[in-house]
């Protein structure tokens, strides 16, 4: 599980534009801790996992790989309910323009 994890956490923080060590500040740990769950030396706890997640505006399913659809019913609910408090008032009036805006 942990070297298809590290690649999961890999892609997304290459699609997002995040580096390591921003992940690592974010979730509070060091670089080289991110590195090990990167190349599947290690693997987070359930807590640390759920912070990756967050922080990587994805869900912990995702990085599991239980849920392989990008953007399933489902996982769009769950990031909305995850990020929404951390979300700033543009990047919810933006949401919701994209929701139900004019296409």
């Amino acid at each position: 599980m942990g070297k298809d994890m590290g690649l999961r956490i890999a892609e997304t923080l290459r699609n997002r534009g995040m580096t390591q060590k921003e992940l690592a500040e974010r979730i509070g740990v060091t670089e080289a801790v991110v590195s090990r769950y990167i190349s599947g030396d290690r693997e987070p706890k359930p807590e640390m996992l759920a912070n990756i997640a967050t922080a990587l505006h994805t869900t912990s399913d995702f990085l599991l790989g239980i849920e392989t659809e990008e953007y399933s019913h489902s996982r769009i609910r769950r990031m909305i309910a995850r990020n929404a408090a951390t979300m700033t008032e543009q990047e919810k009036r933006e949401l919701i323009n994209a929701l139900f805006g004019e296409e």
